[in-house]
Order: C-alpha cells, then structure tokens, then sequence
C-alpha cells in the first residue's frame, strides 16, 4: 500500500508540473496497465481493484498539494527559465513516441495523424486563447457556463492525459484552465494553513475552491472512465499508429509554451539581459530533456513487471 502511495505521489506531480505526463510516469513505476485494467474491469473484482485505485489516488491528492504552489510561483516569478525546462521536458518525451512509432513500417498516409493531432491541439488553444500557468480564468464560479467549461476541461485534460506522452497539465493551458484550476487546489492549501492557526475564513476559501474543482473532477471521472476503455482497445490494435497523432500533439505542445511563456515575457527583457537570459533557458532545456529521457528509462524493465503481475 505504502509503494502505490509513493508511485500516486509521483505521478501526482508529474500532473501539475506543465510538459510532464502523468501517464508517462504511470509507465515508469509500473502501474499504468495495471490502472486502466481496474478501471476498465473494476466491476469484476471491486475489493482487488481497490486496493490498487485508493493508495495510488491519494498519493496523487498528496503530490498535486504538495507541488502546486511551487510551480506557480516558479513561473510566476522566473517565466522563462520554468518554461524553458518544461519545454525540455516535453523534447525529453520525443524518442519515447519514436520508438512507439517504430513498431510499424511507416506508410505514406501515416502524416496525415501528426498533423492531424498538431491542427486539433493548435485549434483548440486558438480557441481557448492558451495563457500562462499564473492566468487564471475562472476565480469562482458564477453560474452554467463556468460549469460547463469545467466540467469540459476535466474531460478533455484527463482524456488526453491517459495517452503516455501527453501532460495534463499542458492540455489545460491549451484552454485556458490550468491557472484555475491550480490556483484553486493553491486555495485549499493556503485555507488549511488558517484553519490550523484558527482562523475560521480558511472555510470560506475551502468552499471557493471546491466549487471549482468539485465540476472539474466530476469531468475528469468521466474522461478517465470514457477514454479508459478506448485506450486499452486502441493500444492493443494500433498502438504505433496512436503514437503517430501523438508526435503531432507533442510538437503543437512545444509551439504553445514557447508562445505563452517563453517568447512574450522575453519580448519585454532589457536588451543587456538576452545573453545570460538565453543561455540559462539553453542550460534549463537541456536539463529538461535529460529528466524526461531519465524517467523513460525504466520502462523496458517496467513492462517486464506488468506482464508478471
């Protein structure tokens, strides 16, 4: 039990930091199959299956508390250099799709998926005017419309989530919501703080932020239960053909955190600071990189551990 609630704790912030994959590291430490298997057939055997979904569920409640404020004020305060290393991080995930992709003889008709993944990924941020991580569009929820759209950013993140490579997270900027949605679960951590030096407006503050993540995470519920299924089949019977699509949503990812934050707030820099500015933003994408290629290591090893399981 203690295990699972490490490896939740893992990828739990895996989920808040942008251009990271929870389901990447759902693969790394050896639960992603075993997860969709539970969610999929959980009616079959609920004790068992509890067993598994519970530690690793608050494990990742845990992780998503615990890095939240962190990473919005690294990219609040250092723009740039936290944008540049997620940028890495996403680069970092590239040779892992590739060997997915690799499991097949390519077939000229095989372009049309990137670009296909890229322009929808790329529409939809058009649409929800992507912004930075310090954004936040929805501060409390004032009727149907706010509603709908979390319920709708849950459904969409965690869909797209559940395919290894892609990052919650980054999905979220795409519309416009991970400021919100961070900046509430920020919320109850900062409530909490005042609710054990007894103040009692930390209740207020925990009712705010609820109504915000209550509709996200009924969202999210039903992607994961709608898009659990459909992963396993489309893994199962055209896995390299899913990684295809996937490269197209990895490189519409990069374009939208060099837009949203990296470029902008470069724009507005003194001209004596492009040089050290550049080279730490080199230095943070590289670093980026080795982390995301670092955690993909494992995973020949890891789909030894499944298959035993």
């Amino acid at each position: 039990m203690l295990m699972n609630i490490i490896k939740g704790f893992l990828i739990g912030i895996a989920l808040v930091v942008p251009g990271l994959s929870g389901s990447i590291f759902a693969v790394v430490v050896g639960v992603y199959e075993p997860l969709l298997a539970s969610i999929n057939h959980f009616r079959s055997n609920p004790r068992q299956n509890l067993r598994l979904l519970v530690p690793i569920a608050i494990g990742v409640v845990i992780g998503i508390l615990a890095s939240t404020k962190l990473v919005l004020y690294l990219t609040e305060i250092y723009p740039i250099l936290a944008y540049a290393f997620f940028t890495g991080l996403v680069l970092g995930v590239i040779p892992f799709v590739w060997k997915k992709m690799r499991q097949i003889p390519f077939k000229p008709v095989y372009v049309l998926l990137p670009l296909a993944g890229f322009s929808i990924i790329w529409l939809l941020a058009q649409l929800g005017e992507s912004a930075s991580t310090a954004t936040v569009a929805i501060r409390q929820v004032n009727g149907f419309p706010d509603i709908a759209m979390l319920l709708f950013a849950g459904l969409f993140s965690v869909s797209l989530m559940a395919i290894p490579g892609i990052s919650g997270s980054i999905m979220l900027m795409v519309i416009n919501q991970y400021g919100t949605v961070y900046h509430a679960v920020s919320q109850l951590t900062d409530a909490a703080g005042l609710l054990l030096r007894g103040d009692n407006a930390g209740w207020g503050m925990i009712s705010q932020g609820l109504l915000i993540l209550l509709p996200f995470m009924i969202g999210a519920a039903i992607g994961l239960v709608l898009i659990a299924k459909l992963m396993e089949w489309l893994l199962k019977h055209f896995p390299a053909q899913v990684y295809f699509a996937v490269l197209g949503v990895v490189a519409a990812a990069i374009v939208i955190l060099l837009d949203t934050g990296v470029l902008p707030p470069f724009a507005t820099l003194p001209t004596n600071q492009w040089l050290i500015q550049i080279i730490l933003a080199i230095v943070l994408t590289i670093l980026g990189i080795l982390s995301a290629l670092f955690f993909d290591k494992p995973e020949e090893k890891v789909a030894e551990d499944v298959e035993t399981m």
